[in-house]
């Protein structure tokens, strides 16, 4: 039986039902074949020789492959039909050919589908080909161009920058737009405008809106009433004087359907509709493309096949009627500038399965497919027909102007299934306008806006004032009839991304693609560089750093247009129009000389520019023209930024420690609490027994406890930081009080004698063993820090015994590692961070790689960990370290 390959096991399933028993159906579950994390796996001096690595996940999988074809020469590669699938076809190929499973007489075919149906599988049989390796060169190169920036970039990141860690040839420049985007939000300084609206009446009783458009013969613009002494004035123009219907016009008008879904706009309006992020989105659309529901799910297409189309079209008649079906077919086209991504758009694969009949148990799969199905219908069904009206209204001097804008729909259309969302709100004129003629008298409709009036009124506590034309409150003016109101309002700065309107964007610039926009979205948040509230991004100070850092020192490679410039040359090379090693060498030329340049760079050199790049925004000219950076505490220290351990960054004063104060990295003003906070201390009481004052604080490294004042006896006070996972919110003085006391006594051990305690230390909260006979202590962790105020003896005889029995930390035993990472790719070994008299750090066979001081130890990552032992080895540390596996 031929063998065929597909990714998943579930996409294999589904499969399998069409093939049936004559052919044997495995998953390959992925990529089978990376790079692996270290120095040297895409070697710029070797023509960009490229050293992949299988998988130790994958070698099972492989293995069933190779078994499989022992009993059928015949190889039958069915990946997804882009060019990440046509990468793991050709991965499959050369791993199996190396294991010399493929042999002189085995038939190796490619075959691709759009939609996994019977019809598309048996057709796609039909039609076999060999490997695209123009597809599969352009992935070499983007594999390889983002291993160079990544491993490359990453490292200078670590050692330049505390608490960054890693850069990424996409992310980084996406990254650089939520940072850009609150920079301006930031920036942005509010502006005052008003506007003028009516309740009129027709010479029949029917009341409608109108807003101020001219005045004095002079069109009002949105920013020309800009204080509330000229909206009164306009206020008063309009209710002061008749008005008459000056001219109605009435316009036809045609709304049609948006194109079915590419992967970007199926993103958008998910995120817009469910508020589902762009993982949740794609994480659905692979299950319901595996179960055969949908086509393809990563594509710039728009087009549908023609039988799709017909499909659509009669189950159109059929459901809603001949008038809703138009004359001819909608063609939509691609907007996709390389043919490997414009595949088919995403559909379902057979109309007649709606929503209703399809019957999915899981909600976002349910959800997804309703929207996928609706709005591919909606593509091909007539347009929306529409009457526009305006009415412009006029005194007769001609001092006043209004107009009065609606619209009704006559033919409902696509609108009777479905309607895009929007990023912004919807149309205020979308309203419908009663029956008017030119000349006909206009009344002021008595009181029609004094609830509106009312409501504003009620933000206020000033009050409201009545004057001779009418009443007036803080944001807000109403005619004496209480029929024309003068609202006050502020413009508002740009509104941060969501993830679907960054896709959007990202889309606009030429930046990512349909396969890569989910993950990028994803990993900057997942690095701690962004974060999403309210479904918005928000960047972390880290994720500031890191921008700055890299505009200042890498501009040209976090550029918009660099990046896209760099994605048409990948789309050329799947184009066959370009070289992939002539696009990797001429970016690697330019590339490295920029990485060299920051060699003798210092962390000193670095934070004095960055601070320097975002004086602006960290520290803005004040109206006194005072210095911007002078502390406010002290009067003496001048404001700068600095790094915190943990990664994050905050605005301290040069005169620590003699002065503690802080701030978050924003502008002044903005986290004024907090800085109170890190400066004076939340005032909790008194201790009852020495009556010094207990007070929480924040400092660098995170909010603490402190009982009394620094003073020449005692420079240092107690102090204790809170435990991960307290709220600073719910700590009270006898909370205080408590951590304050510790390390906390249980007793004497009942067997050793010696003294058990428990205590908070730098990796969190654990009981201690002190031996009556001095000897090295033993340690055992606690998982919660509430239990070291109420772990009893029991309890702690047995943890320590736990301990001694599993080869813990008692006399002379090795140290606990703080984090085990696993086993170094391709050389083997596990590698360990370690705590160390001298600090914490990373070990590996006999090397042993210091950890900068800058990084926590809980955060180093086997990429970072990696990196640290090639430099140590690189400086004569290797001291007998295991030699690489031979291949």
């Amino acid at each position: 039986m031929p063998v065929v390959v597909v990714e998943s096991p579930a996409k294999a399933k589904t499969i399998n039902k069409y093939l049936g028993k004559d052919y044997t159906v495995l998953a390959s579950y992925g990529h089978v074949r990376d790079l692996p994390p270290k120095d040297g796996s895409v070697d710029p001096d070797k023509d960009f020789e490229m050293h992949w690595e299988v998988a130790s996940d994958s070698k099972k999988h492989v293995k069933a492959i190779a078994d499989a074809l022992k009993d059928d020469p015949r190889l039958i590669l069915a990946t997804d039909p882009d060019r990440e699938g046509e990468a793991i076809s050709w991965h499959l190929q050369e791993a199996l050919t190396r294991r010399k499973a493929i042999k002189a007489d085995t038939k190796v075919a490619r075959v691709v589908f759009n939609a996994i149906t019977e019809r598309a599988v048996t057709e796609a049989m039909k039609s076999p080909r060999h490997v695209d390796m123009e597809l599969v060169e352009a992935y070499l190169a983007r594999r390889a161009l983002d291993y160079l920036v990544g491993f490359t970039l990453s490292p200078v990141l670590w050692r330049k920058l505390p608490g960054a860690k890693s850069a990424g040839r996409v992310q980084s420049v996406c990254l650089r737009l939520i940072v850009e985007r609150e920079m301006e939000i930031e920036a942005f300084r509010a502006q005052e405008y008003w506007s003028v609206r009516a309740i009129l009446e027709t010479p029949r009783g029917q009341s409608f809106e109108a807003r101020l458009t001219s005045l004095g013969g002079k069109k009002i613009d949105r920013m020309d009433l800009t204080s509330a002494s000229a909206a009164s004035m306009a206020v008063h123009a309009v209710a002061s004087r008749p008005l008459t219907v000056a001219n109605v016009e009435a316009k036809p008008a045609t709304r049609n359907p948006a194109a079915p879904f590419m992967t970007s706009t199926l993103q958008q309006e998910a995120s817009r509709k469910f508020g589902f992020g762009a993982q949740v989105t794609m994480r659905a659309a692979q299950r319901l493309y595996e179960a055969g529901h949908i086509t393809y799910m990563r594509t710039d297409g728009i087009d549908m096949a023609p039988e799709a189309v017909h499909a659509a079209r009669d189950l159109i008649a059929d459901r809603y009627g001949k008038d809703y079906v138009p004359s001819s077919p909608r063609m939509y086209k691609n907007k996709a500038k390389n043919a490997q991504e414009a595949h088919e758009c995403i559909r379902p694969t057979d109309m007649s399965k709606s929503p209703d009949r399809l019957k999915l148990s899981e909600d976002d799969q349910r959800k997804l497919y309703e929207l996928i199905w609706t709005r591919t219908i909606a593509s091909q069904m007539e347009a929306a027909r529409l009457e526009r009206t305006t009415v412009d209204i006029a005194s007769e001097d001609g001092h006043v102007g209004l107009r009065a804008t609606g619209q009704v729909i006559q033919f409902d259309g696509f609108l009777k299934v479905y309607e895009e969302g929007r990023d912004d709100s919807e149309d205020e004129d979308a309203r419908r306008l009663p029956q008017m003629s030119e000349g006909d008298a206009l009344k002021r409709s008595a009181e029609a806006l004094a609830s509106e009036f009312a409501k504003i009124a009620a933000e206020d506590s000033s009050g409201v004032e009545d004057g001779d034309s009418g009443r007036t409150a803080k944001g807000g003016i109403l005619s004496e009839d209480g029929a024309v109101l003068g609202q006050q309002h502020f413009t508002n700065p740009p509104p941060r991304y969501t993830e679907a309107t960054l896709v959007k964007k990202m889309e606009e610039l030429g930046i990512g693609r349909p396969s890569t926009y989910a993950s990028i979205v994803t990993t900057i948040q997942d690095r701690g560089y962004v974060r999403k509230e309210k479904n918005r991004l928000f960047p972390e100070d880290k994720g500031r750093l890191v921008t700055a850092f890299l505009v200042n020192y890498f501009r040209k490679y976090v550029g918009y247009e660099f990046t896209a410039e760099l994605e048409n040359e990948l789309d050329e090379v799947s184009d066959g129009k370009l070289d992939y090693k002539h696009v990797l060498s001429r970016f690697w030329h330019d590339f490295s000389a920029a990485v060299d340049e920051t060699s003798e760079l210092r962390i000193t050199d670095v934070l004095d520019k960055i601070n320097e790049v975002l004086e602006p925004h960290l520290f803005p000219p004040k109206e006194d023209g005072s210095d911007p950076r002078l502390c406010p505490n002290c009067g003496k220290g001048r404001l700068s930024m600095k790094t915190a351990r943990s990664g994050g960054a905050f605005i301290g004063c040069s005169n620590y420690p003699e002065c503690r104060y802080t701030r978050p990295m924003a502008p002044p003003g903005e986290g004024d609490e907090q800085a109170q906070l890190m400066a004076e201390g939340k005032m909790l009481g008194h201790d009852p027994e020495t009556g010094e004052p207990v007070t929480l604080r924040s400092g660098r490294f995170g909010p603490y406890v402190q009982k009394g004042e620094p003073t020449e006896e005692q420079p240092k006070p107690p102090r204790s930081s809170l435990p991960k996972g307290w709220d600073p919110d719910t700590v009270d003085l006898d909370r205080a009080l408590m951590l304050l006391s510790l390390p906390r006594e249980i007793g004497a051990h009942p067997e050793d004698g010696g003294r058990l305690e428990t205590n908070i230390g730098r990796y969190g909260p654990y009981v201690a063993l002190h031996p009556k006979d001095g000897g090295k202590p033993v340690y055992a962790n606690l998982p919660d820090a509430e239990e070291v105020f109420t772990l009893g003896m029991n309890r702690a005889v047995e943890l320590i015994a736990a301990k001694q029995a599993g080869g813990g930390r008692g006399r002379g035993a090795a140290a606990e590692p703080i984090k085990d990472l696993g086993e170094y790719p391709d050389r083997g070994g596990k590698v360990l961070v370690m705590p160390g008299r001298y600090g914490p750090y990373v070990k590996w066979e006999k090397v042993n790689a210091t950890i900068p001081k800058e990084t926590a130890p809980e955060d180093v990552t086997m990429e970072m960990a990696v990196g640290l032992i090639v430099e140590r080895e690189a400086k004569g540390g290797k001291k007998g370290a295991r030699k690489r596996k031979a291949g």
